[in-house]
C-alpha cells in the first residue's frame, strides 16, 4: 500500500523505519516545522525529517494542517492509508483522506493512558504491564476503535528511557502488521471500553510541577517517580544552601531501601565515598546518579567528590 507518514519524535523515527523495510511504500512524510534551538537559535529539524531526508522521501511541513495548499499537495500523493506515530491532532479532512483510513500507533494499551507521555506516567504510576495499540483516528483524542495491540512488561528498576526503546521496537512491528491486516482485509476493530474517565488512567503531558518530589510520599511511589521521569525530564528536589541559596537537584537512578526511623522525611545522609541517601517516612532513597544545579550528570560516588553537605541544611524540600 502507498503509505503517509505523519510523526515527529525520535519513537515515530523505529516505525518509519520499519514500514520503509517492510512491502508498503511511502510516499511521502508530514511532521512539524523546523524549530529555533540551542544558544545561536538555529533551526533545527524534527527526528523525522532528518530520516526522512536521508533517506531522499518528500516531506511536508505544514504551520497550519488546514492550510488549502498542504491538503492538495497531501492529496496528491493519492496514498491508500494514513499512519501516525506521536504527531498532533489531525483534523477531519486529513484523516479521512485515505480510501482506508488512518491509524494511529499509541505507546500503551488503551483506552488507559491516553495522552503525550503514556510511557512516564505507566511507570511513575508503578505499573508492571504496558504495551502499543494501533487505533483508527475518530474526533476525539486517542478514543478511536482498536485494531491490535501488544502486551509489554516493565521491569521493577526500568526507567521510562529503558522502556521508550523497547516500546518503539514493538509499535514498529505492530505498524507494519497492522497494515498487513488492512491490505488483506483482516482487521476486526473493537470499540474502546465504555470506562467513566474517572476510572481511567491519563497520561497528560508533564509540567515542572510533576517533576518535583514530596518527601512524604511512601518511598516506593517516589522511586517510580524518579524511574519514570529518568532520563528526562528528570525527578527534581531542592536544596538549601547555608547561605539560604536554593539549588536544584534531579535524580535519574535511585534505589528504594525499605526500613524503619524516627527521622524527618526530606533529611539528608551523607556518608563518604559513595553513598548519599534521602529519608523518606518508610524507608530512605539511596541517589545512584544525579545532578546538580549547572553542573554535569554524575555517577553518585563522582558526585560527592565535589559535594560539601556542611554547606547545606540537612532537610531537601
Amino acid at each position: 500500500m502507498k503509505v503517509v507518514f505523519l510523526g515527529t519524535p525520535e519513537f515515530a523515527v523505529g516505525t518509519l523505519d520499519a514500514i520503509c523495510h517492510s512491502r508498503h511504500q511511502v510516499v511521502a512524510v508530514v511532521t512539524t516545522p523546523d524549530k529555533p534551538a540551542g544558544r545561536g537559535l538555529k533551526l533545527k529539524p524534527s527526528e523525522v525529517k532528518v530520516y526522512a531526508d536521508e533517506h531522499h522521501l518528500p516531506v511536508l511541513q505544514p504551520e497550519k494542517l488546514k492550510d488549502s495548499d498542504f491538503i492538495k499537495q497531501l492529496r496528491g500523493y493519492q496514498a491508500d492509508i494514513f499512519v501516525v506515530v506521536a504527531f498532533r491532532m489531525l483534523p477531519e479532512v486529513v484523516y479521512t483522506m485515505p480510501k482506508f483510513g488512518t491509524f494511529n500507533v499509541h505507546a500503551s494499551l488503551l483506552p488507559n493512558y491516553r495522552g503525550a507521555a503514556p510511557i512516564h506516567w505507566a511507570v511513575m504510576n508503578g505499573e508492571t504491564k504496558t504495551g502499543v495499540t494501533t487505533f483508527f483516528l475518530d474526533h476525539q483524542i486517542d478514543t478511536g476503535d482498536i485494531i491490535d495491540a501488544v502486551e509489554v512488561e516493565i521491569g521493577p528498576r526500568e526507567t521510562t528511557g529503558e522502556l521508550y526503546d523497547r516500546l518503539m521496537h514493538a509499535g514498529a512491528e505492530l505498524a507494519v502488521r497492522t497494515l498487513d491486516q488492512v491490505e488483506a482485509g483482516t482487521v476486526t476493530t473493537r470499540r474502546q471500553a465504555d470506562v467513566p474517565a474517572a476510572e481511567l488512567r491519563p497520561a497528560p503531558k508533564i509540567f515542572k510541577p510533576d517533576t518535583f518530589i514530596d518527601w512524604n510520599r511512601p518511598g516506593q511511589e517516589i522511586f517510580n517517580q524518579i524511574r519514570g521521569l529518568s532520563p528526562y525530564p528528570g525527578a527534581c528536589t531542592h536544596l538549601r544552601n547555608t547561605k539560604g541559596n536554593e539549588e536544584l537537584l534531579k535524580v535519574f537512578e535511585a534505589d528504594f531501601i525499605l526500613e524503619n526511623h524516627e527521622e524527618m522525611p526530606g533529611k539528608m545522609e551523607v556518608k563518604l565515598p559513595n553513598s548519599f541517601s534521602i529519608l523518606t517516612k518508610d524507608g530512605r532513597i539511596s541517589l545512584q546518579n544525579l545532578q546538580i544545579q549547572g553542573k554535569s550528570r554524575l555517577k553518585v560516588s563522582d558526585f560527592l567528590r565535589g559535594f560539601h553537605p556542611e554547606n547545606y541544611e540537612s532537610n531537601v524540600f
